[in-house]
């Protein structure tokens, strides 16, 4: 889509004609450009190449955060069995010796065993159990949550890394095409066929090509660094990706996206984010339970045995433990306060996630207008007006600055397409991330 350019300066004809080395090559030119101004094309120097599903399935095996989040899952699913254990006795052994104060009493050793068991009223067990198999879903639900944000960060990054490699080739054929339009105008000044101000310009448009070219390598390497970022340390330092920047790329390998109405309900029913605020209200209520059956008498059984000198007894009682000054009202006014706010909190996340999806549509409908108005008619005619312009140059009827300006109008069409089409790929990772499908 981008040859125009490369076509343009290959058919101009200068007054006096130049004996000039035969391309080899396609793009060689282009390539040496790049390296004659001092970049580092790491995308040809790579030699891991990585498509999407290979990236993603690098970071659900290998990211380190990943694997932090999945050992806290199993941590909160050990807590379901701890709250459901049966509470352990009690073993208390006392052992002294007893003195004779008079003459009808006999000194000797005393022992005394005593255990005692704490007996869990009805339904405490289960409401404890409840809470903690909540608790379980709420980090269960973060886990979704954080590897479908962990996809999405994977997704943007390598099609940012497409964008920006996108961004080197056209700089690159840009600033090889600026080094041949000023080595003509040089010509044409030498010959006295055209100012020397035509000179100064394309000297100009030459400097900032090359300052372009520059900093998309630099824009290039950074968008790796975000990406092996999002992968994890299994991804080496130089790869490149496989894969194309095409219209909405992740719409072509998945299903396309239902009406904003159907959008919103999916939404609602699978975001970790939801399930997590609905596992959060749910312990909040088991919590509140539970802590209102804490305020009832609790019981434990306990047996003694006491061994003296004279006699060896035994007991067997009930220990009752009255709730008489604390009746719990702190516990209870906090469980009961945590439950109004996870409630709270659950309506608040259903109204900014309806948002965030509608605003997500949105801005897809918004980028797959761009990208079709530029690829269907935007492109096309600044196309055809760079052609008018550079023939109109070549045959004396305008200058330099005419030329030029067209050549702008078609480099900033370019570039804006590049990056619809990137806004159109990050939209829809975004409705991905809302929808956890990844």
């Amino acid at each position: 889509m981008f040859s125009p350019l490369s076509r343009l300066f290959s058919s101009c004809k200068t007054p006096h004609p130049v004996a000039t080395p035969r391309r080899r090559f396609p793009g060689r030119e282009a390539l040496l450009a790049a390296l004659a101004i001092g970049l580092a094309p790491q995308v040809l120097l790579a030699e891991n190449a990585y498509t999407l599903d290979e990236l993603l399935r690098m970071a659900n095996s290998d990211n380190r955060a990943v694997l932090a989040a999945r050992n806290q899952l199993e941590a909160a699913r050990a807590g379901i069995r701890t709250a459901g254990a049966f509470p352990n006795p009690e073993i208390e052994y006392l052992s002294g010796q007893s003195r004779a104060r008079q003459s009808t009493a006999n000194p000797g050793d005393l022992r005394t065993i005593t255990v005692t068991q704490p007996l869990p009223l009805p339904g405490q067990r289960g409401l404890r159990e409840d809470a903690a198999t909540a608790v379980a879903d709420a980090v269960g639900a973060d886990l979704a949550g954080f590897e479908a944000a962990t996809a999405a960060r994977v997704k943007l990054g390598f099609y940012d890394v497409l964008r920006r490699d996108a961004e080197i080739r056209a700089t690159q054929e840009d600033a090889a095409l600026s080094e041949q339009i000023r080595k003509r105008i040089e010509l044409r000044v030498t010959t006295g066929e055209a100012p020397r101000y035509e000179l100064i310009k394309a000297d100009a448009e030459l400097l900032n090509a090359r300052k372009v070219a520059a900093s998309a390598e630099f824009r290039a390497q950074q968008a790796r660094a975000a990406l092996r970022q999002a992968v994890g340390e299994a991804l080496p330092a130089s790869f490149r990706v496989r894969g194309e920047l095409d219209g909405g790329a992740p719409a072509a390998s998945s299903s396309p996206l239902p009406a904003l109405a159907t959008l919103r309900e999916e939404v609602l029913a699978r975001n970790p984010e939801l399930a997590r605020a609905r596992a959060e209200t749910q312990r909040a209520e088991r919590q509140l339970s539970l802590e209102r059956s804490l305020r009832l008498p609790t019981l434990a059984v306990r047996a003694s045995k006491e061994q003296d000198p004279e006699l060896n007894s035994s007991r067997v009682g009930v220990v009752l433990t009255v709730p008489l000054w604390d009746q719990r009202s702190g516990p209870v006014g906090e469980a009961a306060a945590q439950l109004a706010r996870a409630r709270n909190t659950l309506v608040s996340q259903e109204f900014a996630l309806t948002q965030s999806v509608e605003a997500a549509y949105r801005q897809y409908e918004i980028a797959a207008a761009q990208v079709n108005a530029l690829e269907a008619g935007i492109i096309r005619q600044a196309e055809a007006a760079l052609r008018v312009a550079e023939a109109a140059y070549r045959f004396g009827e305008r200058g330099i600055l005419d030329y030029l300006d067209a050549q702008r109008v078609y480099r900033a069409a370019r570039n804006e397409l590049i990056s619809a089409r990137f806004e159109l790929a990050a939209a829809r990772i975004e409705i991905e991330r809302l929808r956890a499908s990844h």
